[in-house]
């Protein structure tokens, strides 16, 4: 009976064992957060009408293309490109948009002569010496 009234106190006290409290509780205060700052209004410019143009004719990687675009500024844009695809033919898009949205009108001229090569294929092909072996 001693015996399980030791366990039993051996029990308890590492139950109730712990760390001792803090003797104080260090206050801690609220985090304070600088005063938002206030926004400056966007400044006001006057609208940037813009116009660029560019093409690329590359026949070493067959990359052929062009596209020019020119805006009033006032979020009126007008524009168009065109590509020559692989199979030769070319597509045309010309474009707008505008408040009523983007539209675009694509058109495409089959086979305008050019066409990019079929893919080539690379077969390695190695040559191995035959040897006859005789028996004596």
């Amino acid at each position: 009976m001693a015996v399980k009234m030791i366990i039993f106190a051996a029990c308890v006290a590492t139950t109730l064992a712990q760390y001792a409290a803090p003797a104080y509780k260090p206050a801690y205060s609220a985090p304070a957060y600088a005063a938002p700052k206030a926004y400056a209004p966007e400044p006001a410019y006057a609208p940037a009408p813009y116009s660029f143009e560019y093409a690329v004719n590359d026949p070493h990687t067959y990359d052929i293309h062009s596209q020019q675009e020119s805006s009033d500024g006032y979020g009126n844009v007008k524009g168009s490109y065109s590509l020559v695809e692989a199979d030769g033919s070319t597509r045309i898009v010309e474009y707008t948009a505008d408040s009523y949205g983007f539209n675009a009108d694509v058109k495409k001229i089959e086979g305008s002569g050019y066409k990019a090569p079929n893919r080539i294929v690379l077969i390695d092909i190695f040559w191995l010496p035959q040897f006859e072996y005789t028996l004596n």
